[in-house]
């Protein structure tokens, strides 16, 4: 099964291991494609040429949804499509 597609700017990290969920490309996407936010669900996040998998989870002390992902696992996947119909 295929993970969604969700933007995420690689730049606007949390604490650990983490990306927030919160910028207006993310909201975006989430909204087209209809994807409600609860812990635990398994997401591909994408910003221009990169890519991971993260899982979401509720940030109690930010007050936010968040993507816990392995920074080591970020892969640069060129000038490939990306982006949620991709």
């Amino acid at each position: 099964m295929n993970k969604p597609k969700v933007f995420a700017n690689f730049h606007n990290s949390a604490t650990g291991d983490r990306l927030r969920l919160n910028c207006i490309g993310t909201i975006e996407d989430l909204a087209q494609q209809q994807i409600v936010l609860r812990d635990g669900v398994c997401l591909t996040l994408y910003s221009e040429e990169l890519e991971v998998e993260g899982a979401v989870d509720y940030s109690i002390d930010e007050h936010m949804w968040v993507a816990v992902i392995d920074w080591h696992a970020i892969k640069n996947v060129g000038s490939q499509a990306i982006g949620p119909e991709g």
